[in-house]
């Protein structure tokens, strides 16, 4: 026996999750903290699926009323392209645990990887519906973009940034096909490099408090991108970020017409450098002739360059493009939610999300967090439901986001957000040693329009906070992060990156000298 085989068999991982079990000798990749992921893929998919099986179904029965109901008939044949494999754990789970007839390829561009789904393939009895592929995942996709080779779903994990695959991947989906996407790479979307951001998704990325569903809206408006150019666009039905990703499942339909919409759904970001507000400019619009109905689509009219913040007198930083429609399906969500298995291991976690997510104002992009504002006037944090309360007794509505728990989203304009936060303050003085020559001190030099109170509301307080559920997600487990490629983030092979590489440079150049 070789010594590698032998060093192999002593780092023998068995892995199991949801009715899956899997090997792993830890040189292929491999994250439990991605189960939620995981579980979460398998509840939208079999949600999707179903909505293909009752389409099919009321096509069978208008074609031929006279045919008896038979599951086995009316099902589809659902084929799921995973790309980017690895272990192969998604695509057996997926084998094991989606509903209907289904034909699933797991392909990777490492041979290991192949060889170790092949073995854990045949060791879940799933050889007849996963059938495994060693290629380019681009090659791979752009040889299934014809008509007749299109996949139903195609599910793009990636390590890092996914926009390398977007442009087969769009391609290779039917026709009201699901895509789902994840990244990683949250450092750039976030606004660490703005010009990295641009050059890998075509949109420039802010440091701003909301910069996790920002994140969201630079994928989607870079997947709608990628479709365009093939007379194709997007629907979100589902946007979330969570831990160290995000992950979005979005379907895929074709129309040149319905292309020209997309510049409507597009907005630039600018955000003021002194108090954090943001303001929203679309790229397009659409107008529509009231006596014929007519849609004409059109450019917005803007200033030359945006004034200085209308709050502190501060200039702007400018980003986007970005999505800035809704960024999710309510019906789609909530068919998700009631249908979700409560024997996955991440149920409550999902339960918990997804009631969050119901409860989003769709059509308010981006939102305000409570540290920030509190901290910008230098004034005591008030507490959650008084603010809520605030805007929804000023008439607005009010609404948290999974991506912050702290986060406000509202439709609220910033005018009377700074007008609330400006009558909290003149409750809870702030020291006025502490504001002199500060953003703070221009933006209370302006009174506010009108008192507002902050009576608490029972409506302030919504049903996913009254139940209980796990809205937001602790740190799951020590080095929790995106892991290292190509390793089994499990036993001895998990650990902090940090660790993992020091004295990484000397031990490269002492290579490099021998």
């Amino acid at each position: 026996m070789k010594k590698s085989e032998e060093i192999n068999q002593e780092n023998e991982e068995r892995i199991k999750e949801g009715t899956a079990s899997i090997t792993t000798f830890g040189s292929v990749f491999y994250n439990p903290v991605q189960e939620f992921n995981r579980d979460l893929s398998i509840s939208v998919i079999n949600v999707y699926i179903q909505q293909i099986l009752n389409t099919k179904n009321s096509i069978t029965k208008e074609g031929n009323p006279s045919l008896v109901e038979n599951k086995s008939e009316v099902e589809p044949d659902i084929t799921i392209l995973e790309a980017l494999a690895a272990s192969g754990l998604r695509s057996i789970r997926y084998a094991r645990e989606l509903d209907g007839n289904k034909k699933i390829i797991a392909n990777d561009i490492s041979k290991k990887a192949v060889e170790s789904m092949e073995s854990n393939i045949n060791g879940n009895n799933v050889a007849n519906i996963v059938e495994t592929s060693h290629s380019d995942a681009i090659l791979l996709m752009h040889k299934h973009k014809q008509k007749g080779k299109q996949f139903d779903i195609i599910d793009l994990d990636p390590y890092g940034c996914p926009s390398i695959f977007l442009d087969s991947a769009v391609q290779a989906v039917k026709d009201n096909g699901l895509l789902l996407v994840t990244a990683t790479d949250m450092a750039i979307l976030a606004g660490n490099s703005p010009e990295t951001c641009y050059a890998k998704y075509g949109s420039v990325s802010l440091k701003i408090k909301s910069c996790h569903e920002m994140a969201l809206r630079i994928l989607l408006q870079c997947i709608e991108s990628h479709a365009n150019r093939y007379g194709r666009y997007i629907e979100p039905v589902l946007s979330l970020s969570a831990d160290f990703y995000i992950r979005v499942f979005v379907k895929v339909f074709s129309g040149a017409n319905k292309c020209k919409r997309t510049t409507s759904k597009l907005s630039m970001v600018y955000h003021c450098t002194g108090c954090g507000t943001f303001v929203l400019q679309p790229l397009g619009e659409i107008r529509t002739n009231n006596k014929n109905e007519q849609v004409k689509f059109g450019l917005p009219t803007v200033s030359v360059a945006m004034p200085l913040c209308n709050h502190c007198g501060q200039r702007y930083h400018m980003g986007g493009p970005i999505w800035s429609a809704p960024i999710h399906s309510s019906e789609f969500v909530k068919q998700v939610l009631d249908s979700a298995s409560d024997k996955l291991k991440t149920y409550k976690r999902i339960q918990g999300v997804l009631s969050v997510v119901l409860e989003e104002i769709s059509d308010s992009p981006l939102y305000f967090t409570l540290e920030k504002l509190a901290g910008t006037l230098h004034v005591e944090t008030p507490p959650m439901m008084a603010i809520r309360s605030a805007i929804l007794n000023a008439g607005y509505q009010v609404s948290f986001t999974h991506t912050n728990k702290t986060g406000i989203k509202t439709n609220a304009p910033a005018t009377v957000i700074w007008d609330i936060m400006r009558c909290w303050e003149a409750k809870h003085p702030s020291k006025k040693k502490n504001i002199e020559g500060s953003v703070a001190q221009r933006i209370l030099l302006t009174s506010p329009a009108k008192m507002h109170s902050f009576d608490i509301r029972n409506d302030a307080n919504p049903m996913s906070r009254r139940m209980g559920y796990v809205r937001f997600q602790e740190n799951p487990l020590p080095y929790w992060g995106p892991g290292t490629r190509a390793t089994a983030m499990i036993g001895e092979y998990k650990m902090a990156k940090s660790k993992q590489n020091q004295g990484k440079r000397k031990r490269d150049n002492s290579e490099e000298n021998k």
